[in-house]
Parts: structure tokens; sequence; C-alpha cells
């Protein structure tokens, strides 16, 4: 065991070296639960911390496939099988030019944290490609999804490693990589979700990320005697987060005056709702990230080359990507009388920013606010373990009931001695998470 915790972090960094991500959601775990960590003497006995930060299984593949053109490509895959302590793998396969190991270890590392809140079997994982979809026809996509699986069906099962979506891996590219996985294995079994409903899909999994973050704001504001009808919010991105979010503030009777895209941000005072969130869909349906088309529809005002976090708002929701959010813009967002920011996104804001966050505002960390995508998930794979199919209504309910007890967890964990009503949920949700597996790798030995 280390003596310090600078020591156990410089330690980490010469072993992963340019694993800046990785090395980012690492430091501000152990940044938290440190202090309980060293009140525990048998979990520095068993040397937890140690092992809870080497993946059990690293697995990279190339990847060959054959453009329309008749050119041979060649992309690198990942699996990154980090924490079965609580259950099998669990977590997204992402398709991006961005995704690197040092990204998809950090994203395998909270997953573990964020699984482990939501009080379902579920160990941590994360997988992808450094290919993107965007530009590539159906017969590309089909074809990279195929030589995918055709190394990734040897490492996951339905209680061994249960991939789902992520950025780049929506329905389409799930239904070709389950084809191919039944192709394989010649068995028809719950072994990725976010299937479509017509063949073991879950109601509501699309939206859920984005409603589950909102129910997690709901309670937050709760605590501060505030409740989301008639308040304003200010979400970024316009995939499937972001539309979840929209849609759910629409509902509980809040006001959506963002969105986002790599091209820069909407403001629309007038509330996004109605048929502008339908054109959303529609203009996400073009496979084009931009969003300026909404502004020439609409009327609204078009920032370009910018996000929406100097627009006053009372609610901020970070929904497209890691470390959106800089010191600078939480400070904006304070000056603006902003109540909260819940994460929505993985790791959306910089260390800097978090640190500001819960000295001057609200914040809710990712791995809890963003747990209710996963958490459908694991309800998808309960639906398919039993051949049934929940409604709607009955999927919304046992994810709100998730999300409050997540909430829960990290207020119990949370609460900030002296400071009357103030929790710190970046405390709260990672000892929470860290305590539920810690006493699974306590039980089940030196493995």
């Amino acid at each position: 065991m280390k003596t310090s915790i600078n020591d156990f972090i410089a330690g980490l960094e010469q072993r992963t070296p340019g694993e800046n991500e990785f090395h980012q959601a690492v430091e501000e775990v152990i940044g938290s639960v440190w202090d309980f960590y060293q009140q525990n003497p048998r979990y520095q006995r068993a040397n937890i911390l140690e092992r809870m930060v080497e993946p059990e299984r690293v697995i990279m593949f190339r990847v060959p496939w054959v453009d329309d053109q008749g050119e041979v490509r060649v992309n690198r895959g990942y699996r990154i099988e980090f924490n079965s302590a609580l259950g099998p793998y669990k977590g997204g396969l992402r398709f991006h030019a961005s995704v690197t190991l040092s990204i998809l270890k950090f994203l395998g590392f909270e997953q573990t944290f964020k699984n482990s809140l939501t009080t379902l079997p579920m160990g941590g994982g994360k997988g992808g490609s450094d290919f993107s979809p965007k530009g590539k026809s159906d017969g590309e996509i089909m074809r990279f999804c195929q030589s995918f699986m055709n190394e990734l069906y040897r490492h996951i099962g339905p209680n061994t490693d249960v991939p789902a979506g992520d950025i780049g891996v929506g329905g389409r590219e799930i239904g070709y990589l389950f084809g191919q996985y039944k192709r394989l294995k010649n068995e028809f079994t719950g072994v990725l979700t976010g299937k479509g409903l017509a063949w073991g899909g879950s109601l509501i999994r699309p939206e859920a990320t984005g409603f589950g973050a909102v129910y997690f704001a709901q309670h937050m504001l709760k605590r501060l005697g505030l409740d989301i009808e008639g308040l304003t919010f200010s979400v970024s991105g316009f995939g499937n987060v972001a539309w979840g979010a929209i849609t759910k503030i629409n509902e509980l009777g809040g006001k959506v005056v963002t969105l986002s895209g790599p091209d820069g941000y909407i403001y629309d005072p007038d509330g996004i709702a109605g048929e502008k969130v339908d054109y959303l869909l529609e203009l996400r349906a073009t496979n084009n990230d931009i969003v300026e088309p909404y502004a020439q529809e609409f009327g609204a005002k078009f920032i370009p080359g910018k996000h929406p976090w100097e627009v006053p708002v009372n609610v901020a929701m970070p929904c497209a990507t890691e470390n959106e959010v800089n010191l600078d813009d939480a400070k904006e967002l304070a000056k603006n009388n902003c109540y909260l920011l819940a994460e929505a996104s993985n790791m959306g804001c910089t260390a800097e920013a978090v640190d500001y966050l819960i000295e001057n505002i609200g914040y809710g960390p990712g791995k809890a606010v963003n747990a209710g995508g996963v958490a459908v998930s694991g309800l998808e794979m309960s639906q398919n373990s039993m051949r049934i199919s929940w409604q709607k209504e009955e999927v919304d309910a046992r994810l709100k009931v998730i999300m409050e007890n997540i909430h829960e967890t990290c207020v119990n964990y949370g609460k900030m001695a002296g400071t009357g009503n103030k929790v710190n949920y970046v405390k709260g949700a990672n000892i929470g998470g860290f305590v539920k597996v810690a006493e699974a790798m306590l039980a089940q030995g030196v493995v």
C-alpha cells in the first residue's frame, strides 16, 4: 500500500504513461475515497485500491473490413473488462475517431462505480473502436460491425460481459453486432442491450440516460426547496441523452433553451418543445452533427464555435462529451446564479471546473447523474432473462426508483460536516459506489 495519495497517483502514472483521461478519472475517485479508505484497514490489507485501478482484462484487436470501393481498411478494436465483482461486465461500445485505450479505461473505471450505484448486479466494462460511422454507408457499417464481432464474440456473453451502445453505436450498429453474434454462436440470447423492441429491447432505453439525469436533478433541486416546473435549463448536445433530457424536462414543466453541436449552440428563449423536438430528431437522422439548421428553421439564435454555458439559466446539463465544461464556464454559470449543474455526459467537466462547482453551486457527477442509461440496460437484461417485456410506464417507474436510491446513497455518504444541508455529490457517489465493490472484492478473495 502506498503511503500517500500523491505516491499512489504517481505510481499509477508511471505504470500507465500517456493515459491522461484515465489518470484524471482515477484521481477524481481516489481524492474522494482516500480518507475513508485510510479509516478502513481491512481494505488496505487487501490492497483494494491497487486492484481496483487495474482492469481485470484488456482486449485489443485489429478490425479489417472492406469499403464500398473494394479497398481493405483496418481499425483497432478494444474491450476493457474492468471489474466483475458485482456481476457480468457491463458498459457501452463507442465507435468514434477519438477512441483510445486511455479513454476506454477511464470510461470502464467510471462504469464500475456507476453500475454499483444502481444496485443492479452488474460489473464495469467499456469497449469500442477508432472507426467512425459518420459518412459511411449502411453496407460499410455492417461489414465493420461483423468484423468487430468476429473477435469480440469470444469474450462476451449474457453471464460474462454484456456490451451496450455509446457514441457512434445506436440501434443500427447494435443490430448488426447482435446478428453476427447470433450467427457465430448459433443462439439467441441477451448478449447486447439497446436492441430493437421486436427482438429483445426495452422500452425507453434510448431516452433512459436523459430521463434518469432529470430525475436526479429533480432530487437535487428538492434539497434546495425547488421544483423543475418553471425553471430554465441549458442542455448541450442533441443526441439520445439530450433528447431524453429535453423530453423529460418538458414533461415535468421546465423549459430547455439551448442545444449544441460541433458547430456551436442554439439559444431559443421560447423553449425547445413540441415540433421543435420532432425536428431535432429529423436533424439528427440526417447523419450531420451541425445544429445551425435548427436556428434557420425556427428563428432561434445560433452562436458558432461556442458552448452554451454563458446563457443565464437555472440548471445546466452537459449531455455531449468529456471535459465540455471548463473552469471559465463554471465561473460563468455561478455568475449567472445557476442553481446546479447535473452532468449527464461522462466526465463532462474538467477537474478544475468540478472543484469550483462543488464550492460555489450544486454539482452532480456523471457516474451518478447519468446512471439511468445503464440502469435500464440492466432492466433489459432482466427482461431478456425472464423472456418478458415490461410496459413503458413500468420501466420508467423502476428507473425513477433507481435514481432516487442513487441520490439517497450520494447524500448519505456525501454530507459535508458543518455546512448544514450541503452535499458533496462527488464524494457521496464515489464512496457509495466504492463500498459495494470493495466489499464484494473482499468477500471473493484475491482474484
